[in-house]
């Protein structure tokens, strides 16, 4: 049995749409009921609940809270994915590495485009894709996202094509 953590944070893959207001927003957290709809026979899938806002919203104290709740689940010597809103996941990522230099598992960040539940939601991909990275990565961390995955430090989002692309620099 592989225990994995599952840290959600938030973004366009939490957002739900609100008929109170009109919009699209993070109102609860939705992971759970996706996950219920995998076969994971032998994982035992954790969710922790952190935060529920929109990445551009990010602030550095919820960057530093995401890092304490990350370091807390290394001493349980299992995978984490951090679902996390598109915009500025790249830049949690990489101050997670900074943070945290010396890491024994692999840690998967991943979102969606379109939220989880809305018609071509690309959301269940995403978290389907990054349950089986953790499972087969080396320790470090990364980015998984339509199929793809890149070190955290070699991607950045293009925002025109709605994707990650690759970058040229080198990881330090």
């Amino acid at each position: 049995m592989i225990v994995i953590y599952v840290v959600t944070t938030g973004g366009t893959i939490e957002k739900g749409y609100s008929e109170r207001t009109g919009s699209v927003a993070n109102l609860d957290n939705k992971i759970g009921r996706y996950l219920r709809l995998l076969r994971l026979p032998d994982s035992e899938v954790n969710v922790v609940p952190l935060l529920n806002k929109d990445s551009l919203r990010m602030t550095n104290e919820d960057r530093e809270l995401i890092r304490a709740t990350v370091k807390g689940l290394l001493n349980e010597n299992a995978p984490v994915v951090i679902t996390h809103g598109t915009d500025t996941m790249v830049q949690t990522g990489v101050f997670l590495k900074q943070a945290l230099p010396d890491i024994k598992v692999p840690i998967v960040l991943t979102g969606a485009v379109a939220p989880l539940g809305f018609e071509g939601s690309d959301g269940l991909q995403n978290l389907t894709e990054s349950l089986f990275a953790v499972r087969i990565l080396a320790p470090g961390i990364y980015v998984v996202m339509h199929g793809q995955l890149f070190p955290v430090d070699r991607v950045k989002k293009d925002h025109a094509l709605a994707e990650f692309v690759p970058t040229d620099q080198k990881p330090a």
